[in-house]
C-alpha cells in the first residue's frame, strides 16, 4: 500500500529532487549502545501500548526492562562481534539502490537511511534531506510484511519529524511524502528471496533434497496485534506462497514448509507455534534435515546472526537434525530491483530495460531439477 501526504506541486521549472529514505529498526553499535537501544526499544508506544492511565510510567518501565535486559543482549551482541551490522548493511543497500535509481534516472534521487532505535536516528535523515534541497520524498520500509509493530512506528517517526516547525525544516517542510508499507508480494522481492532459499538448498546433497523441510521463521507478534486486525501473518503466507511457485517451476518439487515465529518476549501470548518448539516438533516427525528460512527480515542482525545460526542451530543438533540457514537478501541484486521498481511505480516512472536487473533469477533456474516421485512412495506434506 502506498499513501500520498500533503499534494503539493512543484514550482515549474523547479527540477524534482527526490529522497528515498530507507526505515529500518536499527541496532546498537557498541555492547555500550545495547541499554540505551532497548530503552529506545521499550519506550515506543507501538511496540508496548499502555492504557491511558499508565502513560506516565512509559519511560520508567522501558528504564527497567532495558536495564534488566541489557546485560543479557550484550552478551548475544558479544558473539556477533559486539554490534549489530544493520545499520551498515542498510547504508549498503541505500548506496546500491541510489546507484541503480541514477543507472535510470540521472540526477533525479538521494538515498538516505532512518533507524527508528539507533544511530542514524531519523531527525539526521530529514536534516540531511532539507540541507540538500529535497523537493519530495518517498518513505520506504525494509518490513515487506505490514505489522503497527514495526511499519507504522517507522513511518510515525518519520511524519513525527516532517511535521516539526517550518523554520527547522526550511524548503523540506510541506514536499509531497510517498509512503511503501508493504510489498510482500512484489515479483523482483520473490524472486530474491526464491534464489536465496535455492542456494540453501544447495546445501543439501541432490538425494536428500526432496525431504529438506522449509522452515519459515518470522519475528513474533503479540496476538494482541492480531487481534486488532494486522495483516502480518496474511503477508507472511502471501510471501511464502510466491516463493515456492518459484522453486516448484524451478525443480519440479512441492517442497514440505513450516511457519514458525522467534523473539518472543514479556508474558502476552505471542504467535504460535515458536521456532523452538517447530524444531522439536520435526524431530518428534522424523524430519531430519531443515532449510531454516529468515522471512519479515531483509538484512542480518541479532534475530539471524545469533537467534538462528547459534540458538537454533545449538538446539537443532542437540535434536540431531541436519539444519541449515538460506543466506539472508542483504545486498542481493534482486532486492535492490525490487526496491528501485517499488520507488519507480509510485512515482509513475519506467526504467529502461538496460537499468534493470533481469526478472528471471540465473540462481533459481540452475537448481537441479530432482526425479518425478515414484507412484508408490507414501510422503508427509
Amino acid at each position: 500500500m502506498v499513501l500520498d501526504h500533503n499534494h503539493q506541486h512543484h514550482l515549474p521549472g523547479q527540477p524534482i529532487k527526490t529522497g528515498v529514505v530507507l526505515l529500518n529498526m536499527g541496532g546498537p553499535d557498541s555492547l555500550d549502545a545495547v541499554q540505551p537501544f532497548l530503552f529506545n526499544l521499550f519506550n515506543d508506544p507501538d511496540i508496548i501500548p499502555l492504557p491511558a492511565g499508565g502513560l506516565g510510567l512509559r519511560g520508567t518501565l522501558a528504564s527497567l526492562v532495558s536495564n534488566r535486559r541489557s546485560r543479557t543482549v550484550r552478551g548475544y551482541y558479544g558473539r556477533i562481534g559486539g554490534k549489530s551490522p544493520l545499520a551498515k548493511i542498510t547504508a549498503k543497500q541505500a548506496l546500491l539502490l541510489e546507484r541503480r535509481l541514477e543507472r535510470a534516472h540521472p540526477g533525479r534521487f538521494r538515498c538516505y537511511v532512518a533507524m527508528r532505535y539507533w544511530r542514524p536516528f531519523t531527525d539526521a535523515a530529514v536534516a540531511q534531506m532539507r540541507d540538500d534541497g529535497v523537493t519530495e520524498i518517498v518513505a520506504l520500509t525494509l518490513y515487506p510484511h505490514y505489522t503497527t509493530a514495526t511499519t507504522e512506528s517507522s513511518l510515525g517517526e518519520l511524519r513525527g519529524q516532517l511535521a516539526g516547525p517550518a523554520k527547522t525544516l526550511g524548503r523540506l517542510a510541506g514536499v509531497p511524502v510517498h509512503e511503501i508499507d508493504r510489498w510482500f508480494d512484489e515479483p523482483a522481492y520473490l524472486d530474491a528471496m526464491a534464489a536465496r532459499v535455492a542456494f540453501g538448498l544447495r546445501k543439501f546433497p541432490v538425494e536428500l533434497r526432496r525431504k529438506v523441510v522449509l522452515l519459515f521463521s518470522a519475528h513474533g507478534l503479540p496476538m494482541s496485534f492480531i487481534a486488532k486486525g494486522d495483516p502480518y501473518v496474511q503477508h507472511l503466507h502471501s510471501t511464502i506462497s510466491g516463493v515456492l511457485a518459484r522453486l516448484s517451476a524451478a525443480d519440479g518439487h512441492v517442497y514440505d514448509w513450516r511457519l514458525a515465529f522467534q523473539s518472543r518476549a514479556g508474558p502476552a501470548r505471542w504467535l504460535e507455534p515458536s521456532t523452538e518448539d517447530m524444531l522439536k516438533e520435526l524431530a518428534e516427525e522424523k524430519r531430519r534435515d531443515v532449510l531454516a528460512v529468515p522471512i519479515a527480515f531483509v538484512s542480518d542482525h541479532i534475530e539471524t546472526l545469533y537467534e538462528m545460526d547459534m540458538l537454533f542451530g545449538d538446539e537443532a543438533r542437540a535434536l540431531k537434525l541436519n539444519f541449515k540457514r538460506a543466506p539472508s537478501l542483504n545486498l542481493d541484486r534482486h532486492l535492490i530491483e525490487a526496491m528501485a521498481q517499488l520507488v519507480e511505480r509510485r512515482l509513475g516512472l519506467e526504467a529502461p530495460l538496460e537499468a534493470r536487473v533481469p526478472a528471471q533469477p540465473s540462481r533459481i533456474a540452475a537448481l537441479p531439477r530432482l526425479a518425478p516421485v515414484p507412484a508408490d512412495a507414501v510422503t508427509k506434506g
